[in-house]
């Protein structure tokens, strides 16, 4: 039952094979998206040799993308819950395709900085709704996994992030962002024929009344009134602080700490780390979906787990003077840190109401990229006052501990389709 004692009505079966194709059309979208907005941090010498500026500054392009992206993600949210969510991934898809072809023509720093805002403004929209449109057509024992293999496209565009370094030591810094500006523009055509929204949505609601109408306000205080929704949203601020201060700084670590290139240091930190977080993706929704046929609590339980894991992988690894071992270390937080990225919407989906999962989502978001554009601007004045980015890593494995705590402490509901 939902919140407000409402039924969802249970659609008639719908094609697995039309519903795993969604997924695997969103795999691609979440390479890009991701692709197009991490690649920067691994030509970090590059740009700074075409458009000098400081740490801070390099830190503040990172920073002013998350925090749009975050303020955005609640309305953009709601847009997938209100309108058609296949439309707007497919606009979302466009746009920042558009913007990322547009960035390869900035000359000025104040010219990169807007066209990372505009990348925050419109990849905003993608995530809350490929999200909600995976759990609208897989249900029950396939939602952990098939959220999973989407956010395993995802890692495979954060893996391919060393391209941004390796083209621009061997072309310029801006040949990147012209070749897959135009990739993704050419996909988002591609998708306005065949992405479909599921042919019942979980919005369907069975009462005798006439349906609530969704509204942005209705929602959030729907959302708010769960305690559980709230402890989601600290948990996933502090993991995004996490995640971005490991990934905005790891390319420069490696390169200080090691002594590595450009190039090898944007492979160890993206290449290395991504691909064990593919792995641990998928992993972490295949036995999530498995355990869950055992314990309603499967989908809390194992993402607490890998963060527990995780902790002391970074802290080996920002400790150490061996490169293998610091590579080892940050795989295993990779790998278990993300059993999180395939059960964050499954938990959802027992902790809101079903009209207002992509709005949920994106209040999540929102949280998250605010405070992770802090943690990342931050440790950029940290860099200009030369402060090891060791500490960063330490207080990422701190909060990776909190995380795991605050997770525990939710309460679920059965869950909602």
């Amino acid at each position: 039952m939902l919140p407000d004692q409402t039924a969802v009505v249970i659609p008639n079966p719908t094609s697995m094979s039309r519903a795993w194709l969604v997924v695997g059309l969103l795999c691609v979208v979440g390479c890009l998206n991701y692709l197009d907005r991490i690649m920067i941090t691994t030509m970090r010498v590059s740009i700074i040799e075409a458009i000098p500026m400081t740490d801070a500054q390099f830190g503040l392009l990172t920073a002013v993308f998350l925090w749009i992206y975050g303020l955005l993600s609640p309305f953009a949210g709601f847009l997938a819950d209100r309108f058609s969510r296949s439309r707007v991934i497919i606009g979302s898809l466009f746009v920042w395709s558009a913007v990322t072809w547009l960035t390869a023509h900035a000359t000025t720093y104040n010219e990169l900085l807007a066209t990372r805002a505009l990348m925050g403004i419109s990849e905003a929209c993608y995530i809350p709704a490929a999200l909600s449109l995976i759990v609208d057509y897989h249900r029950g024992s396939t939602r952990s996994l098939a959220t999973g293999i989407h956010m395993s496209g995802i890692m495979i565009g954060q893996s391919l992030g060393f391209m941004g370094g390796f083209m621009a030591d061997r072309f310029a810094w801006n040949s990147a962002f012209r070749l897959f500006g135009i990739i993704g523009i050419i996909y988002a055509a591609l998708l306005f024929f065949v992405l479909k929204d599921a042919p019942s949505s979980p919005n369907s609601i069975e009462t005798t009344e006439q349906p609530e109408k969704v509204s942005l306000m209705t929602g959030v205080r729907s959302l708010f009134s769960q305690p559980s929704f709230v402890l989601l949203l600290l948990f996933w601020g502090m993991l995004g602080m996490v995640g971005w201060l490991i990934v905005g700084w790891l390319p420069t670590y490696y390169k200080e700490r090691f002594s590595l290139s450009q190039s090898e240091a944007g492979i160890y930190a993206t290449g290395y780390l991504h691909m064990a977080s593919l792995v641990g993706v998928l992993l972490g929704g295949f036995l999530a979906d498995r355990w869950s046929r055992t314990n309603e609590r499967a989908r809390v339980l194992l993402p607490a787990i890998g963060l527990l894991l995780a902790a002391p992988g970074v802290l080996v690894a920002s400790t150490t003077s061996i490169l293998a071992l610091a590579v080892v270390g940050f795989v295993l937080y990779a790998l278990t840190r993300t059993f999180t990225d395939a059960n964050l919407m499954p938990i959802l989906c027992t902790v809101a109401d079903a009209r207002y999962r992509a709005t949920g989502y994106g209040l999540m978001n929102l949280f998250a990229c605010v405070v992770g554009g802090v943690g990342i601007y931050a440790g950029g004045v940290l860099r200009d006052n030369h402060v090891n980015v060791q500490l960063l890593f330490w207080v990422a494995a701190a909060l990776m501990v909190v995380c795991a705590g605050l997770l525990l402490m939710v309460k679920q509901k059965p869950e909602t389709y």
